[in-house]
Parts: C-alpha cells; structure tokens; sequence
C-alpha cells in the first residue's frame, strides 16, 4: 500500500499577509468613531450617533479580524494539527452573524424614525458625515485586495463597505432634510442601506458555514478531479475523494487512486500531486495508492 503526503510546509494565512492595511483601518475606524459621537452630541443628530454605534461595530470586526490572524499564526500542536487556521473562518461567520443583527437594527431604527421624525441639523451633520465617507473609502481602498483572498478580511471589508454606504445615506438625508426640510428622508435611506447589506452579509455567512461544514471549495469540480486523475497512465480507478478548505487560500485533499499495479505506485503518486498542484491549486495533499486486492479487503462503507 502506498501513501503520499505532500505540503509546502506551515500552511499559511492569506489574512496574515494583509495585516498592516487592517491596524491602519482600525486606526482610521477608531479616529472617526470618537469625532462622529462628539459630532452627533454637538449636533444633536441620532443620524450620526447610530453610524457612530455602527462605526464601533466596525472597530470590532476589524479588531476580531486581528485577532483571528493573531491565532492563526501560531504552531499546530499534536491536539490542533492544523493550528488555529481556522480561527479566521471563525471570526468571518461572527462577523456576518453581527452584520445581519446589525441590519436588523438599521431597519427597527428606520421604524422608530417613521413614527417619530427627529429633529437635525442638517449643515454640521452634512459636514461629519463627509469626513466619515473620506475615512470609509481610505478604509476600503487598505482591505481592497486582501478581501479578495481571505474571508476574514472580506468580512472587515464588507463592515466598512456597509459604513460607506451609512455616510452615504447620512449625507443624502442631510441634504434632503437642509433644502426640502423632509425628515422622513433619514429612515427611509436608513432602511434602504440595511437591505443593500443583507445579499453580501448573507453570502460570506454561506462561504463561512459551507467551509465548517468541510464542503467542497466552490472553484474545484470533483467529478472533474476524478475524470482528471482516471487519465492518469496505471490508474483504473479512484475512490473516497474529499477536498475541503482548511482557510482561506489553502485547501486540502485526500483520496484513493487504484493503480493495476502495485510497480506503477510512486510513479502514479507523483503524476497526481503534479495534477492537483498544477491545475487544481491543491498543495496539502494525501493520497492512498493501492491495487484491487487491497481496494476489496477495505470496509464496503464508503463517505
């Protein structure tokens, strides 16, 4: 019976790559937050005292995002031999969970305001809420490319995206309410931005759950990868195949090849490591190379 494994090594965080651009942001989070209370206070503006009660939701997501690298980072041990990876695809699912509750929030507020307006100035607020969408797009622009690569940090992105939207929103209802005097400008633009933010929140809790649930990554098709690794010179048959991501960036797999015989085995592990690397962008890989003799001796159940 023969077995490979192969791996580059630690397994690596694509959110730890993109560390520096979340302390910045948290930084900038932070900043903005403590003159967006001192701002709405002065103003009387509950506008801008709730973006600045989403804004510290905000500073948690990013500060959660930190800390999930901060763990990721650390060695296996002979009870975690995957380390603290995971901890990443943790905290994106907290942050999406939080996202939804928040929206839920936006949309009871938006309620509140209808039965009952409140009175803000219209000017100063304008004048907060501009600086705040100066701050949510440098904030964006630092997360941009890491959001891309780990579902830890697209969910920091997506709580500062749905910031932007809120300065957006906080803006729009500030001139509104400074020309026309309409103050059911700020709920009905409140709700509005709690809707937008549910079709993205509702796709990274998915991606979160579907990779605790060790689903198969969504870019990989397996029956693909089967027909794939069949083409393979003495390989007649291949069984119990499971590719699932540990975190972002990095997926696993493991599975059976059945050669015709037992002379082609290293040559056969090595064509399907070359394969899974190459085009399927799978570098942890365990494979079992057996014949039929040792394929029908094995339990009939198969997962």
């Amino acid at each position: 019976m023969g077995k490979g494994h192969s791996h580059g090594g630690a397994i690596p965080s694509a959110a730890g790559r993109h560390r520096k651009p979340l302390y910045a942001a948290l930084a900038l989070t932070l900043t903005y937050m403590t003159a967006e209370i001192v701002g709405g206070i002065w103003t009387g503006s509950l506008a801008l005292i709730a973006d600045a009660a989403h804004m510290a939701t905000d500073a948690g997501g990013l500060g959660l995002a930190l800390f999930a690298i901060h763990f990721a980072q650390k060695a296996a041990t002979p009870q975690k031999t995957y380390g603290y990876l995971r901890t990443e695809i943790l905290a994106a699912l907290v942050n999406a969970v939080v996202l939804l509750l928040l929206t839920v929030y936006i949309l009871y507020e938006a309620y509140q305001r209808f039965r009952s307006p409140p009175e803000i100035l219209g000017g100063p607020m304008l004048a907060v809420a501009a600086v705040g969408l100066v701050v949510n797009l440098l904030s964006m622009k630092l997360l941009s490319v890491g959001s891309s690569e780990s579902l830890n940090v697209q969910g920091a992105y997506f709580e500062v995206l749905s910031d932007m939207l809120g300065s957006l929103g906080v803006i729009a209802a500030a001139l509104i309410i400074m020309y026309t005097g309409w103050t059911l400008a700020d709920p009905i633009i409140g709700a509005g931005i709690g809707l937008f933010i549910v079709p993205r929140t509702w796709k990274l809790l998915s991606q979160a759950v579907h990779i605790l649930m060790e689903g198969v990554p969504t870019e990989i098709d397996l029956p693909e990868l089967e027909k794939t690794l069949l083409r393979i010179p003495g390989v007649v048959a291949a069984h119990d195949l499971h590719v699932w991501t540990i975190t972002s960036g990095t997926d696993s797999f493991t599975g059976h090849v059945v050669v015709s015989d037992m002379k082609y085995a290293a040559a056969v592990l090595k064509g399907v490591k070359a394969i899974l690397e190459e085009k399927f962008k799978i570098d942890h890989v365990t494979i079992q190379v057996e014949n039929e003799e040792i394929r029908m001796a094995e339990p009939t159940l198969r997962v």
